[in-house]
């Protein structure tokens, strides 16, 4: 499922820029989504793997922009 893999590409970026020093609760809401995503689709619910993953998606670009902004603050 595409949108699985951008998950897991998102969760990366942003823990590969500082996310776990900066954002780590929204890196760590990310991958509970993820994982949540991951069960879903073994269960074969389609469309609630498909819903979490676009989520932690987009929670792991709510933490990578969370290191920028404090990048950009001096503070990271």
């Amino acid at each position: 499922m595409q949108e699985m893999s951008n998950a897991r590409q998102a969760i990366r970026a942003a823990r590969d820029a500082g996310a776990e020093q900066a954002a780590p609760q929204k890196l760590m809401e990310a991958q509970t989504l993820l994982d949540r995503a991951q069960d879903n689709l073994q269960r074969r619910a389609y469309r609630d793997a498909r819903r979490d993953a676009l989520a932690a998606r987009g929670k792991a670009a709510e933490a990578l922009h969370e290191v920028e902004a404090a990048s950009r603050n001096g503070s990271g």
